[in-house]
């Protein structure tokens, strides 16, 4: 059956925890959809782990809608959510309605994530409005990684915790579906997520959110340039594959690959008539 903002909202209100990944091609999307995910976001991420960049600020809109439609047919029953990239909505509500749209229409999105709090209530408004859905982001704010200095954990001082607090009221007033916590301190995280009435996705927030959410490549081991604190490895598939492409390696050099059973036959009549 396929997720929908409804199927959070029911989750939140029967106490049922979501489960979310990242993905961001067709192949890994139809693999995580049918393990039962609730979720797959397409996250801006895909700048660090797809593309090699060192943040997610280079990634464009056009970036988002070619990996959200990638995602989207790949996946049957999961919620698709779609990054609004840097400056994609900053600026003003129009752009933010626009380039939602844009999500929808051409990324094939179910609904779109967009980061911060209080000042981006007129953006949410406006998209939620235009029957988009919203999923809010708060705490560490990758796109906002240049004004915190670095990749830190956010709300651990009174003000900084209730202003954290206040912006997760806000967004779910302003009519957001889900709110992402993310490298917030486990005890503020269930705070702000028995304060509001939509489900809180965490990722470095503890065990008291409704849900959770992690980078695929993260808990597969397939990216090694970073490996935060809160990540999980459930199997070392980039282990796995590096020694496959290694065997790979050594059987075409030692003439081992490609066997007999490998290639095409045909008649030896057909052969000789050439020589």
């Amino acid at each position: 059956m396929k997720n929908t903002v409804a199927t959070f909202r029911k989750a939140k209100e029967e106490g049922k925890k979501l489960s979310m990944l990242t993905a961001y091609d067709y192949s890994t999307a139809s693999l995580v959809d049918a393990a039962g995910i609730n979720g797959i976001l397409v996250g801006d991420s895909l700048g660090n782990v797809i593309l090699g960049y060192e943040d997610t600020i280079s990634v464009t809109m056009e970036d988002m809608i070619h990996h959200g439609a990638a995602v989207a047919r790949g996946a049957k029953n999961a919620l698709v959510v779609v990054d609004m990239p840097f400056m994609s909505y900053q600026g003003s509500v129009y752009d933010a309605l626009n380039n939602a749209g844009r999500l929808m229409k051409e990324g094939r999105a179910n609904a779109v994530k967009l980061e911060g709090g209080i000042e981006v209530v007129p953006q949410i408004k406006a998209i939620v409005q235009a029957g988009i859905p919203v999923m809010g982001h708060l705490g560490l704010t990758p796109q906002s990684i240049n004004a915190f200095g670095g990749y830190k954990v956010q709300g651990k001082d009174e003000a900084a915790a209730q202003k954290l607090l206040d912006d997760a009221k806000a967004l779910a007033e302003a009519g957001v579906f889900a709110i992402v916590l993310e490298c917030v301190p486990s005890a503020l995280a269930t705070l702000v997520t028995e304060s509001v009435d939509v489900p809180t996705i965490g990722i470095g927030a503890g065990a008291g959110c409704d849900g959770q959410i992690l980078v695929y490549q993260d808990m597969l081991g397939m990216f090694s340039d970073f490996t935060p604190k809160f990540v999980k490895r459930y199997a070392n598939i980039g282990e796995a594959m590096k020694n496959a492409f290694q065997s790979y390696i050594e059987e075409v050099a030692e003439g081992v690959f490609p066997a007999e059973q490998h290639g095409y036959g045909i008649s030896n009549e057909v052969i000789e008539k050439l020589y």
